[in-house]
């Protein structure tokens, strides 16, 4: 791996004094990218944070996520973990278990953005994953836009250090530093698309053209510059956005093709939509567009509405975003964002009150805290039993609506209360002379 420090220097992937989380499945990859962070911290000027998730998909995940502790421990490097239920969530969602491991995932790499814990998020993406991607995409239906693969900086937050190096140089690196790893057992499925093209597919193209991992990655590259080109020459000073909305003139679409389908992606990406769409779905807006009936709408992937509005073909993004909240546990008056006000008191009369609750503070930890709900939040039913904090407020009957918003009192995924809602049986009264009470206004 004796070229990633000049790969990180030439795509200017870290500033003095960042804060960089590695996403640490405890494979071979990531173990790697860690300890090569780790080891040159002082050189990068950098902070190495290992950020592990278990996905909750394999019976050995826990295991794994142990693991991955004790290897951070021998590093010297801090770390966090945290449970995604990604086949409850594939199923609620009627997404594939891929898609809601990945959207559960960079929910919680958000999340750390948003809370200051990391800088930037270091992923062990590779030369072969570049190569599976470019594929993927092109099977997929992609553009020029998702066939030339996946950037070594994204959003300027999210590097992949590894995405020049082969697997086989990663495994010598791990053999020279003798650093241990797990297997991760799904990696064989080839239920898994993924799987299926490294696993069955990639193989045998190999057979015939050895240098098909490259070759497929300089394609990429090649896609990469033609397509950076004609962006540069999109053109959109018309298009009127507003929040989480785009205008864009029917005149536009008399441009071609390539310039067009471009100014629709940038549209997207503008008003949140960081997905990349596939050519049948710009064909939708596109036929939109060419359509004579005023109010037109057709529904697109990721919570995106197309409508024809007048002169206009107007792009909404559906997608309700949490914002951030988060404050200590103590008395007080709080505003919680698009919910109402929150009032903590220290009280003496336990008097049961509609919407109010009573919380034995002795009971809770110096790091819990209010925040909105996360994946993989428990809670500990009154009275005993834990449930999936979700489960827990359906069974509640919250409306949906309501369910990102409320203020949940949180220890790591331990709820401890949900404020006008109920607490947790870790911190019930038990004979004790003051208590904070709860009070919540919607």
């Amino acid at each position: 791996m004796q070229n990633v420090l000049k790969f990180i220097e030439e795509n200017n992937m870290f500033s003095p004094g960042d804060r960089v989380g590695v996403g640490v499945s405890g494979g071979s990859d990531s173990i790697a990218l860690l300890h090569f962070l780790k080891e040159n911290a002082d050189k990068l000027d950098i902070e190495v944070i290992a950020i592990h998730i278990d996905h909750g998909i394999r019976e050995e995940s826990r295991d794994e996520a142990n693991f991955v502790v004790q290897m951070c421990k021998q590093m010297g490097v801090r770390s966090y973990k945290f449970r995604i239920e990604s086949l409850k969530l594939a199923k609620e969602k009627g997404i594939s278990i891929e898609t809601a491991a990945r959207e559960g995932r960079y929910a919680i790499f958000d999340s750390l953005f948003k809370k200051d814990v990391i800088d930037k998020l270091a992923l062990a993406h590779h030369l072969s994953d570049q190569a599976e991607t470019i594929l993927m995409h092109i099977f997929r239906g992609s553009g020029m836009s998702g066939a030339r693969g996946m950037e070594p900086v994204r959003e300027g937050r999210y590097i992949r250090p590894l995405l020049t190096t082969s697997k086989e140089e990663i495994l010598d690196y791990i053999n020279l530093n003798n650093l241990d790893y797990v297997e991760d057992k799904s990696n064989k499925d080839n239920y898994y698309s993924r799987n299926f093209l490294r696993n069955a597919i990639l193989p045998e193209i190999a057979k015939k053209w050895p240098a098909v991992i490259k070759s497929v990655c300089q394609f990429g590259a090649t896609l990469k510059e033609d397509d950076d080109f004609v962006n540069s020459q999109v053109y959109d000073d018309a298009v009127i956005y507003e929040e989480k909305e785009a205008k864009i003139p029917l005149s536009y679409f008399l441009y071609k093709r390539p310039i067009i389908s471009r100014m629709i992606i940038k549209a997207l990406k503008k008003i949140g939509v960081k997905f990349d769409f596939e050519r049948k779905h710009v064909d939708m807006i596109m036929a939109l567009a060419s359509d004579f009936e005023n109010g037109k709408r057709v529904s697109l992937p990721f919570d995106v509405v197309a409508v024809k509005d007048y002169e206009y073909i107007t792009l909404f993004n559906k997608k309700i975003e949490v914002p951030e909240f988060k404050c200590e546990f103590k008395c007080g008056e709080f505003d919680v964002p698009t919910m109402g006000k929150m009032i903590v008191r220290r009280v003496k009369d336990f008097t049961p009150k509609e919407g109010v609750i009573y919380i034995d503070y002795r009971k809770v930890s110096k790091s819990a805290f209010w925040r909105f709900r996360l994946e993989g939040d428990v809670f500990t039913k009154f009275g005993g039993g834990t449930k999936k904090l979700k489960s827990f407020l359906i069974d509640k009957k919250i409306p949906q609506r309501k369910r990102d918003f409320l203020p949940v009192l949180a220890d790591g995924n331990n709820i401890l209360a949900i404020a006008g809602v109920e607490i947790s049986e870790l911190v019930k009264l038990e004979n004790v002379p003051t208590a904070f009470s709860v009070e919540f206004h919607y």
